[in-house]
């Protein structure tokens, strides 16, 4: 004999989701800062392996502008700041 109550399945389980939205870091470009500075800055600030730092540069020189990192609001902002200590133009968009 079962003495262990019965779970009933089929009631409404309320899931609780926080909608995170998504931003992109966007990094500008400009004729101040070289390849080497910008590529070091995506290296040290966003983690970017070396040939991902370049790719981007690239993109920034040539597209003039380039999304680095995709995060929310709280994750980038200290990033973009970073960038920006470093004298490079860069949003959270």
């Amino acid at each position: 004999m079962n003495t262990r109550p019965q779970i009933d399945y089929d009631e409404d389980v309320l899931l609780l989701e926080e909608a995170v939205e998504l931003r992109n870091l966007v990094v500008y470009n400009d004729e101040i800062n070289t390849f080497d500075h910008v590529i070091k800055t995506l290296m040290d600030v966003c983690g970017h392996q070396p040939e991902q730092a370049e790719q981007c540069t690239l993109l920034i020189h040539y597209k003039g502008k380039c999304a680095v990192k995709i995060g929310t609001y709280e994750e980038l902002e200290p990033l973009c700041t970073a960038i920006h200590d470093r004298g490079i133009a860069a949003d959270v968009v």
